[in-house]
């Protein structure tokens, strides 16, 4: 069963990549569009999903700006791909703080790709594809510091997520209670 644990659990994530800044959509998306297009990267990710009611409260908790003209930018779909990511680790409050850092000391596209790197790197050695890991930068600033320990949460979450749904398929169960 482990072999073929292993197995599964490689294939399902083997593929998976983050878009790259420069190719995630800049024409401006509508709500329905940007969570069609969320949502068909983040779905190998087991546990992480969006929504358009997540996005608008995104917004309204200004976590992102507005969409102008009802439309999401390519610097907002970044942020909402990271958001998705690290709400399953975070509150939404220490987000707040996590992306207010992060608009003062980087530029989005710059601090998007850090995340993007460090977390294929950190998920492809957890689900054990790649046989080492070496950090996308060697600065220990507090900003990188704070970004990858999220991404280690946020990849072991998903790690945890997809195995216990993996055992679940096997039939493995919680004690029904009396």
């Amino acid at each position: 069963m482990e072999e073929r644990f292993e197995k599964q659990m490689q294939e399902a994530i083997a593929c998976f990549k983050l878009p790259e800044y420069d190719t995630i959509p800049d024409v401006g998306l509508f709500l329905e569009q940007t969570t069609k297009y969320i949502s068909g990267v983040l779905a190998p990710l087991s546990g992480v999903t969006i929504t358009g009611s997540m996005i608008a409260n995104y917004v309204k908790k200004k976590l992102i700006d507005n969409p102008v003209k009802k439309q999401y930018s390519r610097e907002q779909i970044a942020y909402l791909i990271f958001i998705a990511i690290a709400k399953s680790v975070l509150s939404l409050e220490d987000l707040q703080v996590l992306i207010e850092m992060q608009h003062r000391t980087y530029p989005a596209k710059v601090a998007y790709i850090y995340f993007c790197k460090e977390f294929e790197k950190l998920l492809f050695y957890t689900y054990g594809i790649s046989s080492n890991y070496e950090m996308v930068w060697v600065e220990n600033s507090i900003p990188k510091t704070m970004l990858r320990n999220t991404v280690i949460a946020a990849v072991n979450k998903v790690y945890l997520d997809h195995s216990i749904s993996l055992l679940r398929e096997e039939g493995f169960s919680a004690p029904k209670k009396d």
